[in-house]
This record gives structure tokens, C-alpha cells and sequence, in this order.
């Protein structure tokens, strides 16, 4: 049981990881070619990241314990993309990250629940 639940998050976590990197690389060219404020660009970024965690998600938690499921892979998504940033030098400070991992852990926990209680309904 606790391969599954693990193997599920990190699944989840990986495909969350690799949209946002492309939905990352896609604002980054929208920047490019647009005007974006400070502002635009951040809420663009949490609308990526939201996305993100909702696709890994959905496409891998099943059965039960959304609520658990969906907090590991929102922390597991954080840590990771944090990660890729720092290696590409735009490391954050603490105080960033941990609102950023509370946001996605809220963010994983909801879509967590809605995406077990989706399958479970819809057998998707």
C-alpha cells in the first residue's frame, strides 16, 4: 500500500513538474514578446503551478486518502521545482519558498480530494 501511494505521488509530482515546465518556458516567451508586469508574471506563474498540480493529480491518485496523496505531491512538486530553479541559478530565500510550499500544498490537498472523488464517481 505505501509503494502505491508513494509510486502515485511521485508519478504525479514528475508529470506536474514537467507542465510546469512548459507552461514556465511558455510565459517566459509571452515575456518576451509582451509587456507583463511584476504582478501579471506571478499570478501567471501561481496559475501554472495550480495547473500543474491539478494534472498530477488527476492523472495519478486513485482510490482514497486524496487529502494525504494530494499534500505529498504538492510538497514533493515544491521541493522538485525548487530544486530545477536553484540549479539554473534563481534560487528564492526561505521565506519565498515556504509560502510557495504552503500554497502548494493547499493547492495539492484540493485537487487531491477532487481527484480521487472524480474517479471514484466517474471511473475515469
Amino acid at each position: 500500500m505505501k509503494t502505491n501511494l508513494l509510486s502515485g505521488v511521485i508519478k504525479g509530482a514528475i508529470l506536474g513538474v514537467m507542465t510546469a515546465v512548459i507552461g514556465i518556458l511558455l510565459l517566459a516567451g509571452a515575456v518576451k514578446l509582451f509587456v507583463l508586469s511584476e504582478i501579471g508574471i506571478k499570478t501567471a506563474n501561481q496559475f501554472i503551478k495550480t495547473i500543474a498540480i491539478f494534472l498530477g493529480c488527476i492523472s495519478s491518485l486513485r482510490n482514497d486518502k486524496g487529502l494525504i496523496k494530494g499534500l505529498l505531491l504538492g510538497i514533493v512538486f515544491c521541493v522538485i521545482i525548487h530544486l530545477i530553479f536553484a540549479i539554473i541559478g534563481s534560487f528564492v530565500g526561505a521565506k519565498s519558498f515556504f509560502l510557495d510550499l504552503i500554497f502548494c500544498i493547499i493547492v495539492g490537498i484540493i485537487s487531491g480530494i477532487i481527484s480521487v472523488n472524480v474517479r471514484q464517481n466517474y471511473d475515469i
